[in-house]
Order: C-alpha cells, then structure tokens, then sequence
C-alpha cells in the first residue's frame, strides 16, 4: 500500500516538527527507573542551563538507595528546600528507614514519613513532571522507581500585595490583586468563607502553559455559563498567554466593536461583589488584572465605593459617571454642529462672542477640534509612557503651555480649548478604564458626522452606535440589559443603588 502526501499530512508532520524542536511531547511518556537516566534527559531537555539545580543524597547503606532533588533556581523558596526537604532526606531517613516495616519502599517512606513538605504529590507522566519544575515545585526522584514526587516550595521574587494603581477609592479596601495566581485566589477567598465557592484550572499555551483559574459560586452561577466558559477556554490554541487581554480577546463574543464586553478589575472587593452577582471571576497567572464574566454596559459605571458610602451619594455619582459618559463623546460634536450649521440655536451675544473668536483662525471648526484632540491624546500618552516623576508634571504644563500658545498664535479658539479640556477630564470619571477610552475613541466619528450634516449627523450615528449595542452579547447576556430588553425588577442597582434594607434580587 503507497503512502500518498497530502497538505494536511504535511501540515500534520510540520506541527510535529514543531512541537518536538520547542521541547514539549504530544504523547504522555512515563519515567525511567534509573536515576542517571532521568536527571541526564533532564538537563539535555533543558538545554544544561545552569539555573536547573540537582541535588543528590545516599539514603541508608544500600549502594542503590540515592535520592536527587531537582528544582529551578529563583522559582523556588531555597529556604524551604533547606528545611524542607535537604535536612529531612539528610538526617532523618536512616532512623525512619531502621523503624519502619519492611513492607515499605523507600519511595514509600520519603513521601508519607522523610519529607516535610506540605503540598505532596506523586506523578509518573515526564511532561507533568517538567510542568512542575518549570513552575518552581521540587522533584524528588528515587533510584529504581518510575515516580517521582512533587513538592509544591515555590518562592522566588514576587512584587507584595500594594493599593490599586487604577481603582482608586476614598473609602474600601486598600488590597489589590498581584502577578500571583495563588495570592489572588486567597484574596478572593479571605472575602468568601463558602463552601460554594468552586475553582477549576487549566493551562493554556503550548508554550507558555500559564495557569488560568476560574471561579464561580456553585447554585448562584448559571450552569450553562460556566460550561460555556469552560469550553471557550479549552477551545484556546496559542503559543502564549502573557496577559489576561490574550484571554479577553479570545474568549469575547464580538471583537470587531469599540465597546469592551468583558470587565476586568484589580480589586479582590470587585471580583467578590460579582461573584455573589452570578458572574465568573477568570484569574490568569502573570498578571493582576482578573476578567469578571458576563458584562454588561452599566457594570462600567459601577464603582466599589457606591457600595460603602451612603445611597443618595452613590446615587448621585453615577449620575455624573452617565452625564461625563455623554459629555465625552457628544460635546465636541454639539459644539461643531451649531458653529457650522446652526447658529439660530445660539444666542445672539454667544454667537458674536464665537465669531470675533474665530477671525483669524485658518481652519474650519472640525480641523480644529481634530487637531485639538488629537494633540490632547498625544499628551495623555506621553504622560503615560515617561517616567512617573516627571510624566505627570509634563503633561499638565504641556496642556496648559500648548493650549495657550496655541490660542494667542491664533490657531485654535479659546473656546475650543475649554471644550477639549472639560471632555479630558470627563474621560477620567469612569470607574472601567476601557470604557473611558471607548468614548474617546467614539467622539471622532461622531464629529465626522456633526462636520458633514449638522445636527442631523448626530442624530443618525446615536442610531447607529445604540443598534450596534443592543446587538452585542457577553456570552448570551444582551448588552444593554437592565435597559434593553427593559426590566423594572433589576433597576435596582443600574443608575439607581437601593439601599440595603430594600430586598434586591438576583437574576436567575
């Protein structure tokens, strides 16, 4: 029988090749009894890097009894090798070994009575026990089994749990999430004592095979969701995964819109209020930001203090967060359409004010404003981007200098000014950052279509950008709801937050 080749058998081969020059095995291969063996495949598999450490020890007076520790060097606590792992196989196993029955192995009794580690385990698979070491757990290996034990000592540098960079608040916690996936978990769980609270994880990446972790609260969160989340994720074919933005862009319904559909926060307060709301807390290691599944349009107007302050207050500033959202993208259109077409709609002292502003300007009002916001931007990024000494301090000066200069040269109006300023500082009164530059993003088109059509323009890109959100979904949930489809039971906490005596209940 011929063998034909075909473009998937050679596709096929290729991914072999692949796969097999980055290290990783697509079959499961089991270990070797002989130690020389293992700790020689080891150190070729890793390229003889000299952060691999191997740490070998005589066990007893039996010339086959050596025992070897391997481990990375800066993933692992060297502290808790030493107390853990490196005295116990030194001074403790021989009297173990004398007072034990002879029933057991000694593979046997340096797992369940020599070591001292908490986290134990036992693995026969090599890829999981390459997992592991590359994930800074220890491998104890012994002489003539074809096992190995996992120790979970992992350290290494790691940045402290520090107030929130983004989501700052007067009142509320002052802990934020960190790069470590176990320590965002605890944060999680220090705030939920619940048996309910579940977790599953998985790694993604054929290269990287970073730990993602999602949590949801079993009976609250909706079955189908979390299966749909569970396949979404398995259904991820990546190199790597460096950020959980890899994971949000994968994962979201609809990537071609302006508007963000997966909410992502810093704060643990954030991630267990939405918990006890029927949402999926997706935690990805490497990063602080944590994902929060399914999102809707109100949910980034929401901020953690509304719900530690008083209600009328709480009230009040999602009003602002809902009238700065319009002020951003509507203003400076507004502004382009009544100076270019509409001028009954100004008063008359306004409108000669306006005009004797203007005489001298070489450009239509849209060119201004363009020009105007685009250098604001340009400002905003290049506060971002230098160093935090000095990026703030330049990027105010910087704004005020250029809007000056710019005004008294005659190029753009004073008016002008004020308008994009008062836009730039609205942008920043949203709590979800993405949000914030959804509506920068949006106002250029918006005053496109004020330039081209007046009043009328605006009104049919409202039209536009609203149908475009009611036909948005986060993993089956409308956009828009409470607002569209309407429900009168769940206006409890959109623009309005009841107090707490009032019942408020929970979508099921």
């Amino acid at each position: 029988m011929s063998f034909k080749w075909s473009p998937r058998t050679e596709k096929k081969h290729r991914k072999k090749e692949i796969v097999h020059e980055m290290g990783f095995q697509e079959e499961n291969h089991q270990l070797q009894q002989d130690l020389d063996e293992v700790l020689h495949r080891i150190k070729n598999e890793l390229g003889n890097s000299p952060d691999v450490i191997v740490r070998t020890f005589q066990i007893g007076n039996g010339p086959q009894n050596w025992v070897a520790a391997v481990y990375m060097e800066g993933l692992t606590d060297k502290e808790k090798i030493n107390d853990f792992v490196a005295r116990s196989l030194l001074t403790e196993p021989d009297d173990v070994l004398l007072q034990s029955s002879h029933s057991l192995s000694i593979f046997d009794v340096i797992k369940t009575r020599a070591l001292t580690v908490g986290d134990v385990k036992v693995q026969s698979d090599w890829n999981g026990m390459m997992h592991a070491i590359l994930s800074g757990d220890i491998i104890v290996l012994v002489n003539g089994f074809a096992n190995c034990i996992i120790g979970n000592l992992r350290g290494g540098e790691q940045r402290s749990i520090s107030e929130p960079q983004v989501e700052i608040n007067i009142r509320g916690p002052k802990d934020s999430f960190t790069e470590s996936i176990g320590t965002n978990i605890s944060l999680i769980r220090r705030r939920m004592k619940s048996p309910k609270l579940w977790m599953e994880s998985m790694r993604i990446g054929n290269v990287s095979q970073t730990e993602v972790a999602i949590m949801y609260l079993k009976g609250i969160a909706e079955d189908r969701l979390v299966e749909e989340m569970r396949r979404r994720l398995k259904d991820i074919r990546i190199d790597a995964i460096l950020e959980s933005g890899y994971i949000e862009e994968l994962v979201q319904d609809q990537t071609f819109t302006p508007f963000p559909t997966v909410f992502n926060t810093e704060r643990p307060d954030v991630a267990a209020g939405n918990l006890l709301e029927g949402r999926i807390v997706v935690l990805v290691d490497g990063t602080p930001n944590t994902l929060i599944l399914p999102t809707t349009f109100s949910q980034f107007f929401k901020s953690a203090e509304d719900y530690y302050q008083r209600f009328d207050f709480a009230v009040f500033m999602r009003m602002i967060r809902y009238f700065s959202f319009l002020l951003v993208i509507l203003v400076p259109s507004i502004y382009i359409a009544v100076t270019s077409y509409h001028h009954e709609m100004i008063p008359t002292p306004l409108v000669i004010n306006l005009l004797a502003q203007r005489e001298g300007v070489p450009f239509p009002v849209v060119i201004e404003a363009l020009l105007m916001e685009a250098a604001f931007e340009i400002m905003r990024e290049a506060g971002t981007r230098m160093p935090r000494a000095v990026g703030q301090a330049v990027s105010i000066v910087g704004a005020v200098v250029l809007g000056q200069a710019a005004v008294q040269a005659g190029v753009v109006t004073a008016m002008m000014v004020i308008i994009v300023s008062l836009t730039g500082i609205a942008s920043f009164t949203m709590p979800g950052f993405t949000l914030s530059t959804t509506a920068r993003l949006i106002r250029f088109p918006m005053m496109l279509a004020a330039s081209t059509l007046g009043f009328y323009g605006i009104i049919m890109a409202i039209i536009l950008l609203v149908a475009h959100m009611a036909s948005l979904r986060s993993f089956g949930i409308p956009y828009l709801s409470p607002f569209a489809p309407f429900g009168l039971q769940h206006q409890k906490d959109t623009i309005w937050r009841s107090p707490f005596k009032t019942a408020i209940t929970r979508r099921d």
